[in-house]
């Protein structure tokens, strides 16, 4: 197996609030698992071994984007200042009708870039076409947990699109790629087909990957009509008797929480999108005091415009410590865990990602505070949380290769993929409302 050694970084490890900095220490990675931390000096030569040096770096696990859309970043800054049922009905669904494969191919690829470029290694994306995203993945040498989303009216050809897309896929890629199945949320899927989803998941022995519980608007709706909440309607048909992850969750009730818990669902939560979309708050403190696990999440760069996970880092803790009327909640230590162990439990990998250690895969960002924004480097775990930005992550390591190497990418080529997607810009950014894939009713 190759050898790849990460020479003299501060090597930073977190969990269950607690963060500790290894100063000067090489990680010994050998394929795609770490096969030590060590001070520097202490591991024995290997002559044959890769060296990247880390020197004046600080070396953190790749960061876990829980919820994306990746490929509609072809549609960035297409859907500015409106309301979400505008966002969606107006903008969005009318938009999506334009989408090819290929479409998808090329937008996943310029999001992947993104990523890599912030230091993201592995990302949860429900999106449509996902074969294609799926050979973006491939390319671009990353780490991906792929749903092929679907609407209730597709009705049993969607439960087959999305549950043979995640049979013939899970463990692509040379086992980067897991998969789950995709249904969008309670409101697009009846009962009917969400039961059927579930029952191909259990199949299958995936988990599903899903919206619920978005706003306070869609609780109360479903509350209204049905005499329960978005969460307990996916609890009733089965669909949390499987591993879930559950994206955004704003209209939570702290009786859904203790049912989330209970059933160990994992929340992806995306604060640019709700300050963006005014969607309200999510409970992200009672969520995890109730024992639920949170992962960070940029949502699709259309609502976000951006796919930079670090950003959604800083607004969670500042947003967690705003709406509690206490500074003192959200500490830097535990932002940093929701950021790393967290995000690997939401995604599914919790013994494989979110550490810095031995046995544990590969995926490491480096990341300069050198830069004037981050000195003096009192406490680099703050700076990482409320400081750093994605332009200071240097290096990249995924599944033990290098995909990016003082700023440029390795493996991708950026240039092919913005001429391509600059190609489709005025087919892409049509709108005909009649043509919309679905329709938003909360």
């Amino acid at each position: 197996m190759k050898t790849l050694i990460v020479r003299n970084a501060d090597v930073l490890q977190c969990d269950e609030g607690q963060c500790r900095l290894l100063r000067g220490h090489d990680i010994v990675i050998h394929g795609n698992r770490i096969a030590s931390v060590e001070p520097t000096g202490t591991s024995r030569a290997d002559e044959t071994a890769e060296v990247v040096s880390a020197s004046g770096m600080l070396a953190m696990p790749g960061l876990i984007n829980t919820h994306a859309h990746v490929p509609m970043a072809i549609f960035r800054g297409l859907a500015e200042d409106v309301n979400i049922e505008t966002w969606f009905n107006e903008y969005i669904w009318p938009l999506e009708a334009n989408l090819t494969p290929d479409d998808v191919y090329w937008g996943m690829q310029l999001g992947l870039a993104e990523m890599i470029a912030a230091g993201v290694t592995a990302v949860a994306d429900h999106y449509f076409h996902m074969d294609r995203a799926a050979d973006a993945v491939a390319r671009a040498g990353t780490r991906a947990a792929l749903g092929w989303a679907v609407f209730g009216d597709q009705g049993a050809d969607g439960v087959r699109r999305t549950a043979s897309f995640a049979e013939q896929y899970n463990g692509a890629a040379d086992g980067r790629i897991t998969t789950w199945l995709a249904p969008h949320a309670p409101y697009t899927c009846d009962d009917a087909f969400l039961g059927a989803v579930a029952v191909e998941a259990e199949r299958l022995d995936l988990g599903i990957h899903i919206h619920a519980a978005e706003t306070a608007d869609q609780t109360a709706a479903s509350v209204a009509s049905r005499g329960c909440t978005p969460i307990e309607v996916l609890d009733d048909i089965g669909v949390l008797r499987r591993p879930t992850i559950l994206a955004h969750c704003c209209g939570a009730t702290l009786a859904d929480l203790e049912l989330m818990a209970e059933r160990r669902c994992g929340v992806a939560h995306a604060p640019k999108t709700y300050l963006k979309l005014a969607m309200g708050v999510a409970p992200v403190l009672a969520m995890r005091a109730a024992g639920v696990s949170v992962g960070l999440a940029t949502d699709g760069p259309v609502s976000s415009n951006t796919l930079d996970v670090l950003e959604s880092l800083r607004l969670m803790a500042m947003m967690a410590k705003h709406a509690s009327g206490d500074p003192q909640q959200m500490t830097v230590g535990d932002a940093l865990t929701v950021a790393s162990r967290d995000s690997a439990r939401v995604y599914g990998l919790p013994d494989d990602l979110g550490l810095l250690a031995p046995g544990y895969l590969a995926d490491v960002a480096l990341v300069d505070l050198s830069g004037a924004h981050t000195q003096p480097p009192h406490d680099p775990a703050a700076s990482l949380v409320y400081s750093v930005r994605a332009s200071d992550v240097r290096t990249v390591i995924c599944n033990g290769r290098l995909v990016m190497r003082d700023r440029e990418l390795l493996t991708l080529d950026l240039d092919e993929i913005t001429y391509q997607v600059g190609e489709s810009m005025a087919r892409l950014s049509r709108r005909v409302p009649d043509s919309r894939i679905q329709l938003y009713r909360p």
